[in-house]
């Protein structure tokens, strides 16, 4: 039987039907036609060309020509007859259900951040832009400096641009477009495991991640540790980055293990030297050494290279009255007499010949 020929009317329609008009906000779908710097041409087939401002496809995409999109109309129709579109739009109207998946299942994933601020890491996920807190970084990647190098906190976060983090998404709103991530959340199973496996006197390696006035930041496989100023060295630490820079890996020694972090010490994988210099020294005997501090309270005297005595300042005179700063001169070398001797507090106590107690 012979196939009925279509009518005009059933032509006019089917056109009409194919030429439907789009709307604002209606998503379409379509095929990258051409990528260009700062726009992208999409093939929307019967109804024309859409075109994306680069801004408008999201950080975290790369397109190719012949990708398959779906994208959100913003504009029907613009001057030059192109359809204005946005991938971004409709990528995040579909990415908020993944985001909520992603919440309730605690499922780690991977994400880029694109950008940093002192507070943390600007990220997209699924077209849905959200935000890495400084606090919620792990060990490995937090920026520990001064508290008053913040060109160098944002330095340390601009080194994280475009590198992939495993992180879980810590909350998450649609009404208020609010999108948090935590990387520490992320690392912490494993972090759990490590920590079982360490005990106060074992010898680990880690890299300082930071130095700071009063100590060395270290990641320990992950954990974060703290090797205070004084336990940096057995003779006095006046500068941590004196001995250490960050990227650097060094041996310390568990001497204490907090809730989330290590106590460690590097002098404490060393000998001693007082206890191999104090031995030469006796109650009564006179003594030479180098005035190295005077405080109110007294003056510090050198008197070998590992042994730090001091004078008390209720050595230098009868009363309250004696000023320390009016005794002694920064760097003199004179002589003292050893009054006392405590090896178990690496104490040594100095007067000077002619006092009462050293008559």
């Amino acid at each position: 039987m012979a196939k009925a020929a279509i009518t005009m009317d059933e032509l006019l329609a089917l056109e009409e039907a194919t030429l439907k008009q789009v709307t604002q906000g209606e998503v379409i779908d379509g095929k990258v036609l051409t990528v260009r710097k700062h726009e992208i041409l999409i093939d929307l087939g019967p109804q024309g060309i859409g075109l994306v401002p680069r801004r408008e496809v999201g950080f975290s995409r790369a397109l190719n020509e012949g990708d398959e999109v779906s994208a959100s109309i913003v504009d029907p129709e613009l001057d030059n007859g192109y359809v204005l579109l946005s991938l971004r739009k409709a990528a995040k109207d579909k990415g908020w259900d993944e985001v909520i998946a992603k919440l309730e299942s605690g499922e780690i994933i991977d994400v880029t951040p694109y950008d940093a601020n002192r507070g943390g890491l600007l990220v997209e996920y699924e077209g849905v832009r959200g935000f890495l807190p400084v606090s919620q970084l792990s060990a490995e990647h937090y920026p520990r400096v001064g508290s008053n190098d913040k060109d160098e906190i944002l330095q340390r976060l601009n080194a994280l641009i475009n590198q992939t983090l495993k992180v879980r998404i810590l909350d998450a709103d649609r009404k208020a477009n609010k999108l948090i991530f935590s990387e520490k959340e992320a690392v912490k199973e494993g972090l759990a495991a490590r920590f079982e496996k360490l005990k106060v006197g074992d010898a680990v390696k880690g890299v300082a991640t930071g130095v700071v006035d009063y100590g060395i930041f270290v990641n320990v496989e992950g954990i974060e540790g703290l090797v205070h100023i004084s336990e940096i060295s057995w003779e006095r630490v006046n500068n941590p980055s004196d001995y250490v820079k960050v990227g650097q890996t060094i041996e310390a020694k568990i001497i204490a293990i907090d809730k989330d972090r290590l106590s460690l010490s590097m002098k404490q994988l060393t000998e001693d030297p007082w206890l191999g210099e104090v031995d030469q020294f006796k109650a009564g005997e006179t003594v030479e050494g180098t005035v190295t501090r005077i405080t109110p309270f007294g003056a510090f005297v050198q008197i070998s290279p590992a042994v730090e005595a001091l004078v008390h300042v209720s050595e230098l005179g009868d009363g309250d009255g004696a000023d320390p700063e009016k005794v002694f001169t920064l760097n003199e070398r004179k002589s003292f007499v050893v009054l006392d001797i405590e090896k178990e507090n690496r104490k040594i106590s100095l007067g000077l010949p002619g006092s009462k107690k050293t008559k």
